[in-house]
């Protein structure tokens, strides 16, 4: 068998088992989230359908795909349609750049546990980033409805707000280790020297902009309840509703997975190669180090859902702008500076 068909046969292999594990987490990730809801309000939550309600996720698909999907009758039906593909899309096409391991070897082969090892990670992500805007904004545009347009407007106006901190945050990163590289910058993080202790700064910031980007309290604007009856997704139902909220959950687990690959030291655990264990053990317990993070801010973001209210439209806006913008720009200065002096 020619070698480039075994290469091309291995990453379609990566590509359906990380894209079968993230479409599971997601499924999963909306019964904790009901579950920790449940715990943080003195309620039950959903118990009922399995063990524990473990089988609640595949009831509600089957749910959605037997519901009316409803269309309104002066809405643009094409770009109706074509927005949460475009969203759900996005979300789990950035996870193609994220190392969950090192190296695998598997039948005499040396396998790297990254779909795509490019050499502009993070520029990737960024550009990805950036086209998941479109799919709320055109669904609000497409939906016809006051409510729906307001909540694509405003997640137009979040994300030009939270992209440029988010970017400046990250070029910190970007200096110290010296590469766009997502599997570079996890290897210079090697040890303890995670971004986390080097970048307090930058994490953040980062932080902060994800929830922004992810539209999760205490930035939901583009969807408020209260305010938009449902924003953005007013007019959808059934699957097509059900899209965009695989992709606000896919893209939490993403965000989560980024976050743990740029500031936790991605799938290293401290001084790990050193032990000595066989190859197979070392690399299996990379990704599970590397999963432990993820679900710890999987947590993290749904634990704040709960805990802190909505902000006010004008006070996002002002803390994007008048308070992350100028402190981003501070750190990446202090950082170029101290780098400097230091080599």
């Amino acid at each position: 068998m020619p070698e480039w068909l075994i290469e091309l046969l291995i990453t379609f292999a990566k590509i359906a088992v990380v894209h079968g594990v993230l479409l599971t987490a997601v499924a999963y990730t909306v019964y904790l989230e009901r579950r920790v809801s449940a715990f943080i309000q003195n309620r039950i939550g959903p118990n009922r359908v399995g063990p524990e309600g473990l089988l609640q996720p595949l009831a509600d698909v089957i749910k959605l795909l037997m519901k009316e999907d409803i269309v309104p009758e002066r809405a643009n039906r094409f770009v109706h349609a074509l927005a949460p593909g475009i969203s759900i899309i996005v979300a789990l096409s950035t996870i193609a750049v994220v190392p969950f391991g090192d190296t695998i070897e598997l039948f005499g082969r040396q396998i790297k546990l990254q779909i795509a090892d490019v050499n502009v990670g993070i520029l990737y992500i960024f550009a990805l980033l950036s086209l998941g805007v479109y799919g709320i904004t055109l669904s609000g545009w497409a939906s016809n409805s006051k409510y729906s347009l307001l909540g694509g407007l405003r997640s137009s106006a979040q994300m030009i707000s939270y992209e440029l901190s988010m970017g400046l945050s990250v070029i910190g990163v970007i200096i110290i280790s010296g590469t766009l590289q997502l599997d570079e910058i996890v290897y210079a993080q090697y040890g303890w020297k995670w971004n986390i202790i080097l970048q307090p700064v930058g994490f953040i910031i980062f932080l902060v902009a994800s929830f922004a980007e992810t539209n999760r309290l205490p930035f939901d604007l583009p969807e408020a309840e209260q305010e938009l009856v449902g924003g953005y997704h007013t007019e959808y139902s059934s699957m097509k509703f059900a899209l965009f909220f695989l992709a606000e959950y896919a893209a939490i687990i993403v965000s989560s997975a980024v976050i743990a690959t740029l500031y936790l030291g991605g799938w290293q655990f401290p001084y790990l190669q050193d032990f000595g264990l066989p190859q197979i053990v070392t690399s299996i317990l990379q990704v599970l180090t590397f999963s432990v993070k993820v679900v710890a801010l999987v947590f993290f973001f749904i634990w704040i859902r709960w805990t802190i209210p909505r902000f006010r439209y004008d006070q996002l806006m002002d803390l994007g702008w008048k308070v992350m913008l100028p402190i981003a720009l501070a750190n990446l200065l202090v950082t170029a500076l101290v780098v400097l002096l230091l080599k």
